[in-house]
């Protein structure tokens, strides 16, 4: 689990240059539905029985089915674009070492500690870089997915 200091950035838009290793935020929260289940597996394709048939899950050991690991990345990703803090982003470039910790099923809760883990500026100077350290959290407190997000920022002086 990550080291969180203790005190997570204020509202507001944050520019790379307005970040440092070590600066915090967390996410609003989404409750996962059947509707966005069905709906992740129209859009993927993915149809594997352990998202589709409660009757399959439960023989696998879950309570019933259960949501597509990337979906929960996905509702993550537009939580942290819709947290009060936020990052002037270009784009993202990559999303590295994301584990599926424990299953979110219908019903779950899900919320992210995003922390900036690396920053550097691009070989141009005029844009910056930052390594984004996710810890997803249902509504038990349990951790359920982390990662981290490459993220290529703006400058607020592109100097």
């Amino acid at each position: 689990m990550m080291d969180a200091p203790a005190n997570p950035l204020p509202a507001g838009k944050y520019f790379h240059d307005d970040l440092h290793v070590g600066a915090y935020f967390r996410t609003g929260r989404i409750t996962v539905t059947e509707a966005h289940i069905v709906a992740f597996a129209g859009m993927s394709g993915d149809f594997f029985d352990v998202h589709m048939d409660d009757g399959f899950a439960r023989e696998q050991g879950f309570p019933g089915r259960i949501a597509h690991g990337l979906l929960g990345l996905c509702l993550v990703d537009g939580l942290k674009n819709r947290a009060e803090a936020q990052l002037q982003a270009v784009a993202s470039l990559g999303w590295n070492a994301w584990s599926f910790k424990a299953p979110i099923i219908a019903g779950d809760s899900i919320g992210a500690t995003i922390k900036v883990a690396e920053m550097r500026l691009t070989s141009s100077g005029d844009r910056g870089i930052v390594q984004l350290e996710f810890e997803v959290i249902n509504q038990d407190g349990a951790m359920v997915q982390s990662g981290r997000n490459a993220l290529l920022m703006r400058r607020r002086n592109p100097g």
